[in-house]
């Protein structure tokens, strides 16, 4: 692909310079256990490498092959997964998914029986931002793929069928059964066979129990607010007993730098890969449909900002945009401790990946970005993006989340306020999340998912019939009120919930729950659940 007329762009940076910047970049950013970045360039792989370690207790070095969980850059692998079974002539595009998986069901008979492939991939179902997450956040719940097929039903739209962008994780994984379905193969042995095999992506992983097993493997990261700790992972397909229940469609794939620079080229190269590009993984009317846009996204540019953006939409699991008048196509990853950022720019062959193991570090992914590109394109900004993004960095942390303070200063100053618990044990249920146990231990309520066993926490008086819950899960800041609604007798029949912080990631839908009692037994659970 060439460069557009009258844009002047770098040709190219040295992978010592790259080395440099990325030297220096991880001086100045506080908080990065481990990191990789590759770079691509003209068809060559310009730049890839590791940086720190893989965990701070193993002080084993990242390397160039280290796996990274990637999350919602694994949706541009399920959708070239659908592009093969294309090409294939095994599906179209605009076929429905009912043809499919009879069982899928969404909120009204016209949008289930019109809802096609592309709309499982293009976030513009009609549901709300992160509808249903709470069934994979936090990871190691139970819930099936069965489950997810037959949750969109219960859910309230929040605008009209394809008339807005909310993006959603779990219609991916309504897509990756249907890949199962039509290939006769799980989507993770698809994805190995069809994608990570034929591109020679040796460090890479569809499923998680497989990483586990390389001791190279990069391990998530939190900061506690004192330090960074290592978390346990269990991975978005597994659940608290290692069982596969879901596939990872949405977010399950591990991958390497050294990986990803393959997939970059791939992209870059509209599907063909090889030495001299003479094999076809999907064909260019495919790769053309996965950069159409879909889905436009109302969003403006700042005026401020030294990149220029006039358009933003979705494709087929790529963000797209112009960016100062060049093409740029994109995606980001988040799972706990673990974040991903994959950037492509067409016309100039660029590609850049960026892969890291501490939460918080993600300022970094956007830093490495904004830097090169800056360099790439020759913008001459004279920027310096390591002090802009490490005093953003700093004052995220100095500002910390007040709103959120003053709620747990609350509950605190409500310690001695007596509270008639037994008003609201008992077992409630939600239509798609299913049931929950409030009980009663060593005098406090307790709040405990049956099929998310990973929300369970204590509940602490707030205000009138509303208890903040600090779950034992902190992996990510999701604390939740529950806010009770009363019967006639005074007694607890339905709860409410919502996010006590307003930054709270959006896959922590708690907003979406409608949980009714269904059960009215008062006596006292404590350990036996």
């Amino acid at each position: 692909m060439t460069c557009l007329i009258g844009i002047k762009a770098n040709a190219q940076l040295t992978s010592e310079h790259i080395d440099s910047i990325v030297n220096k970049a991880m001086g100045t950013m506080g908080h990065t256990v481990g990191f990789a970045i590759g770079v691509v360039k003209d068809g060559q792989i310009v730049h890839v490498k590791g940086y720190g370690t893989t965990s701070i207790d193993s002080k084993v070095a990242v390397t160039a092959n280290t796996p990274f969980g990637i999350a919602s850059n694994s949706k541009a692998f399920t959708t070239a997964a659908l592009a093969i079974l294309v090409d294939q002539g095994k599906i179209k595009w605009e076929d429905k998914v009912i043809d499919y998986i009879p069982e899928f069901k969404m909120y009204n008979d016209y949008v289930t029986n019109n809802f096609n492939i592309q709309d499982l991939l293009t976030h513009r179902s009609g549901l709300g931002l992160g509808a249903g997450d709470l069934m994979i956040f936090p990871d190691g719940s139970n819930f099936t793929i069965d489950d997810v097929l037959t949750a969109f039903q219960h859910f309230e739209p929040s605008s009209a069928f394809r008339s807005q962008f909310d993006y959603d994780n779990l219609l991916y994984l309504v897509a990756g059964e249907l890949t199962a379905r039509v290939s006769g193969k799980t989507w993770e042995a698809f994805v190995e066979e069809e994608l990570l095999n034929p591109l020679k992506m040796k460090n890479s992983y569809a499923s998680y129990p497989t990483p586990i097993k390389n001791e190279n493997v990069a391990v998530p990261h939190a900061f506690n607010g004192e330090s960074v700790v290592p978390l346990k992972q269990y991975g978005p397909n597994i659940d608290s007993n290692g069982q596969t229940k879901m596939n990872g469609a949405a977010g399950g794939i591990w991958a390497s730098a050294q990986d990803m620079c393959q997939w970059m080229l791939l992209q870059l190269n509209e599907g063909k890969y090889g030495t001299d590009l003479e094999k076809t993984l999907f064909s260019q009317e495919q790769q053309r449909e996965m950069w159409r846009m879909h889905t436009p996204i109302n969003k403006q540019s700042d005026p401020r900002s030294p990149f220029k953006v006039h358009f933003t939409g979705y494709g087929l699991g790529w963000f797209l945009s112009d960016f100062n008048g060049f093409f740029k196509v994109e995606h980001s990853g988040l799972i706990a401790g673990m974040s991903s950022e994959v950037t492509l720019i067409p016309e100039l062959e660029l590609g850049i990946v960026v892969l890291n193991n501490s939460e918080g570090a993600d300022f970094l992914n956007g830093l490495m970005g904004f830097i090169l590109l800056d360099e790439y394109l020759n913008l001459g900004t004279g920027i310096n993006w390591l002090e802009m993004a490490k005093g953003m960095q700093q004052g995220g942390r100095q500002m910390g989340n007040p709103e959120t303070d003053k709620v747990w200063a609350k509950v605190a100053s409500n310690k001695n306020i007596k509270i008639k618990t037994a008003d609201y044990v008992g077992t409630y249920e939600d239509d798609w999340f299913g049931k929950v146990k409030i009980f009663e231990k060593e005098g406090d309520l307790w709040f405990k998912s049956i099929k998310s066993p990973r929300l369970n926490g204590k509940m602490q008086f707030y205000d009138g019939n509303t208890f903040a819950i600090q779950w034992e899960y902190q992996d990510m800041k999701a604390d939740a009120f529950a806010i009770f609604s009363l019967d006639e007798n005074g007694k607890a029949d339905a709860i409410r919930m919502k996010g006590i912080s307003r930054f709270i990631d959006f896959s922590f839908d708690f907003q979406d729950l409608d949980l009714k009692r269904v059960e009215n037994k008062t006596t006292a659970m404590g350990n036996t659940l």
